[in-house]
Order: structure tokens, then C-alpha cells, then sequence
């Protein structure tokens, strides 16, 4: 019987060999997941896609670069997280502070009695600016620590942090609305 390892591991041989069919296999079996992750820093989901697609393109280009040391997964989604962050850096310069405006718009009773759902957190991480978001997402998500953030994204380390709290405290914010809304609804 074969497990979803196995599975990997072959579809991965088969990239090595820059075979086709196996290709499109790993690429069926991670998209969701890699999609999720370009979902983290991408505006929509039209960009999300186009970064996805860059992201499979340079891991295929680059498929002997994998040394075998940690997970097959964790290194492909490294390349994404790489991918979006050279996309932003590419397409915007670097500022900290964006026209950034207060969006009062509902997200439709999103907000129950057991909390924010992940895809209404996921919109409000996306109308963080660009800096924030990537930030955010680097250190909460990724796990990343604010010296390679810096490194990353070329700021300093304190940088890295004040722009993180921030974004912390933006979305605090829009919780904190959404919540006041909810309860107006509620009480009219």
C-alpha cells in the first residue's frame, strides 16, 4: 500500500527527471496548500495565483537545489514566501506607512458566537498595507525571527518589530469594529 509519503517521494523522483506527468501530479497535490500560503500576502486571489505560478516555475527550475535536509513541503513553501516578497518588493517601494484608510466596510456576520472564522481573519490581513501584511505574516505565520524579516525585506530589525506591532494593532482594530458593529446589530 502505497502512503502519501510514497506518494511524494515518487512524484518528487519523477521532477528530478523533469518528468511531466509527475510535474502536474505535485503540483494537483501542493496547489491548495501553496495557494494558501501566496492567499497570506497577496491582495486577491488573482495575484495569490500569479504568485503560485511563479513560485511552481522557480521550484521546478530549481528542483536539485533541494539537498534532502528537512521537509519536501517546508522548502517548497519557502520558495513561495520568497516568491511574494520579491513580487512586493519588485512592484512597490518600500513604505511604511501607506495610504491606509479606515475601511468601514461589514464582513456580513462573519463574527459568531465562537469567534472570527479564518477566512474573515484572512481578510483582514489582506487590507493590512503591504509592509504590515508581509511582516505580519512572515513573524505570525512563518515563523520567521525579525532579523531575517529585516534581512528579508530590507529594514532594520526595529523596524521589523514597530511594523509588527502595527499591523497587530490594526487588526485589534478591526476586530474591536467588527465586534461593536456585531453587537449594534444585535442590540437594534
Amino acid at each position: 500500500m502505497m502512503t502519501a509519503d510514497n506518494d511524494l517521494a515518487q512524484m518528487w523522483e519523477g521532477c528530478l527527471r523533469n518528468d511531466r506527468k509527475q510535474q502536474e501530479l505535485l503540483y494537483r497535490k501542493l496547489a491548495p496548500k501553496m495557494l494558501a500560503v501566496c492567499m497570506r500576502y497577496a491582495p486577491d486571489k488573482d495575484e495569490a495565483q500569479d504568485i503560485l505560478q511563479e513560485g511552481f516555475i522557480k521550484m521546478f527550475n530549481n528542483v536539485h537545489k533541494y539537498r534532502g535536509e528537512g521537509n519536501l513541503e517546508g522548502w517548497i513553501r519557502r520558495i513561495m514566501v520568497h516568491c511574494a516578497i520579491s513580487r512586493y518588493r519588485k512592484l512597490k517601494p518600500m513604505v511604511l506607512v501607506e495610504d491606509f484608510y479606515e475601511d468601514n466596510t461589514s464582513f456580513n456576520n462573519s463574527y459568531n458566537d465562537h469567534g472570527l472564522e479564518v477566512k474573515d481573519l484572512l481578510k483582514m490581513i489582506q487590507k493590512l498595507p503591504e509592509t504590515y501584511r508581509s511582516v505580519f505574516n512572515l513573524y505570525a505565520v512563518e515563523g520567521y525571527s525579525h532579523q531575517e524579516i529585516g534581512q528579508t525585506l530590507g529594514m532594520t530589525e526595529l523596524l521589523s518589530r514597530t511594523t509588527l506591532h502595527r499591523a497587530r494593532n490594526i487588526l485589534k482594530e478591526m476586530i474591536g469594529r467588527l465586534t461593536a458593529n456585531e453587537e449594534h446589530c444585535l442590540a437594534g
